[in-house]
């Protein structure tokens, strides 16, 4: 089977990772597959914040837990050691779909390197915050964004879950 459609098949989100935080030039190749994702008319809008500080990885974790509604000391990445944040410029009409194209190459990435990843969500609301608002001033980062997702990764800690059978009746053809 082709190596690509094999990746695709293969990955799987990942709800437990070590502490070790990823090679910086493994990092590096994830966010560059990000940033080769597919954009509307090709305006490569959405940036990438990549977090191995984990000062900020943890105050990230906390603030997300809150919006997720659990208890304090839940950590909703898992224990992934590295969170890369995913940007949409909102003054751009697919701002949110190019975003997204972002996540799933970066996902794709890191299986490709032998790490783990997951999608977490909350980053529209963390990015609607003050604190990360000045965050990404403090980048020198102007505009309007909206957050699309973190990409948490790492190393497994474990064996990677087994896939759900696909469900039927998804796909319909016109000949």
């Amino acid at each position: 089977m082709n190596e690509i459609i094999n990746t695709i098949k293969e990955r799987r989100s990942i709800r437990k990772f070590k502490p070790d935080i990823p090679a910086k030039e493994d990092i590096r190749q994830i966010i560059e597959a990000g940033l080769y994702a597919a954009s509307g008319k090709g305006k490569q809008s959405a940036i990438t914040i990549a977090v191995t500080n984990q000062e900020l990885r943890n105050r990230l974790s906390s603030d997300n837990c809150k919006i997720g509604g659990w208890e304090a000391g839940y950590d909703p990445f898992y224990g992934a050691p590295a969170i890369l944040i995913v940007l949409a410029d909102k003054s751009r009409p697919t701002g949110i779909y190019d975003g997204s194209l972002v996540m799933g190459n970066m996902m794709l990435a890191a299986h490709a390197l032998g790490l783990g990843s997951i999608w977490i969500h909350r980053a529209k609301e963390e990015f609607e915050m003050p604190e990360y608002q000045q965050l990404l001033k403090d980048l020198g980062i102007q505009g309007q964004w909206e957050g699309i997702g973190h990409c948490a990764i790492g190393y497994v800690d474990g064996e990677p879950p087994r896939p759900a059978p696909r469900k039927d009746g998804r796909v319909y053809f016109i000949e």
